[in-house]
């Protein structure tokens, strides 16, 4: 399996992040792929990226709920930096659950159109942010003819993430998937060659309130299977192919 979103640089697992590696393994983890939203973020997960020897992978984006031109020019700089190191792009996009004011959404798609231009120069894949803001990221990515993209924790409508899934848009499910009724009515409504797996640890745990962890991916992949009627293997087999499919650096 391959946890294709989490944030393990998070301080919440500084005292114990070797055990929560190594329980990835246990798991059957193939790769963690880490992601960085913030520029005070970067050295530390350049840390955790360089200490787990290749099982643990990097994406650098922007948290939208930053809306701030200065912050946004500086993680794109840090990306340039660091291109040869991350498989993605992310996370990145719009944030209407925390950005209320008209204005500062207006700049957050300004900003989201600069990093769909940014990843298409770059031929990586887009890991897309879309609280309370599914449909008009989508309408975004459609606009702009961008379809290497994967809407991480999507919380939107179905019939949205139906149209942009037409073009390859992937969608990746969180342990959340347990508890959460639109996520499993994403997950019935599109097809499994759309589908991937994260845990945006630390949060969207299986259980709400408690702190998530990479291990916790087979949550998602078991209630995948249950919902499409299919064998627990089968939604490894299929969401593995599409992470190293989307994520093409990790064939390297």
């Amino acid at each position: 399996m391959i946890d294709v979103h989490c944030h393990l640089h998070d301080e919440v697992f500084d005292k114990d992040r070797d055990k929560v590696v190594e329980r990835a393994k246990k798991r059957g983890l193939k790769y963690i792929i880490t992601a960085v939203i913030r520029p005070e973020e970067i050295s530390k997960a350049l840390e955790v990226f360089r200490r787990y020897g290749g099982f643990v992978q990097l994406t650098i984006g922007h948290d939208p709920v930053l809306v701030d031109k200065e912050v946004f020019e500086k993680q794109m700089e840090s990306i340039r930096k660091n291109i040869d190191l991350i498989v993605g792009i992310g996370e990145v996009g719009l944030d209407y659950w925390c950005v209320r004011d008209h204005e500062a959404r207006k700049l957050q798609e300004k900003f989201f159109i600069e990093w769909i231009e940014f990843s298409r120069t770059y031929n990586l894949p887009l890991i897309v942010h879309s609280r309370s803001a599914g449909k008009y990221a989508i309408k975004v990515l459609l606009e702009n003819k961008f379809y290497n993209a994967i809407m991480h924790a999507y919380d939107g409508s179905v019939g949205y993430a139906m149209e942009a899934a037409k073009y390859g848009v992937m969608f990746s499910i969180p342990p959340s998937v347990t508890y959460s009724v639109q996520k499993q009515k994403l997950v019935k409504k599109l097809s499994l060659e759309n589908l991937l797996l994260e845990t945006d640890s630390p949060v969207l745990a299986p259980i709400k309130g408690e702190r998530n962890e990479p291990s916790n991916i087979i949550y998602s992949a078991k209630k995948i299977a249950e919902i499409k009627g299919v064998s627990l293997e089968k939604v490894v087999e299929i969401t593995t192919e599409n992470a190293l499919e989307i994520f093409k650096r990790l064939r390297k």
